[in-house]
């Protein structure tokens, strides 16, 4: 998927005014899913995506950061400065299109290194080795 595909899904899934509040999304979304995982696999995440959105993922190069669910969506508000609801349906939105643009075994393994209560912004179903190791 490019670059562009990507954020014109982005902002169809979740029903942005604006390519520019698409491009805000990702960027927020990309870089705070970026704190939560370990580097090495916020780069094989990264090799997938186009490079314009590649970096989003690289900029955080520290130890994954522990936080829930609701800690993700208001780090994502307060990078775009929105609501917690608005944050949390640019994050489904963003997820969803990830979950387009990523192959199955980089998905299960990014989905592997979040804790269940992450489960909420994916569309797909975790697989049952994935919720019984939970």
């Amino acid at each position: 998927m490019n670059y562009t595909d990507f954020i014109n899904r982005v902002h169809a899934r979740a029903h942005l005014d604006s390519t520019e509040q698409a491009v805000s999304a990702v960027r927020a979304t990309l870089e705070t899913l970026a704190e939560r995982i370990h580097p090495g696999e916020a780069k094989d995440v990264a090799s997938q995506l186009p490079n314009e959105l590649a970096g989003y993922l690289l900029k955080h190069r520290a130890s994954p950061e522990r936080f829930t669910a609701d800690e993700f969506v208001q780090r994502i508000g307060l990078r775009e400065q929105c609501d917690s609801a608005t944050a949390q349906s640019h994050a489904r939105g963003v997820i969803g299109v990830l979950e387009e643009a990523l192959s199955p075994g980089e998905l299960h393994d990014l989905r592997s290194e979040l804790p269940l209560d992450f489960d909420s912004f994916f569309t797909t179903a975790r697989d049952e080795k994935s919720e019984a190791a939970g």
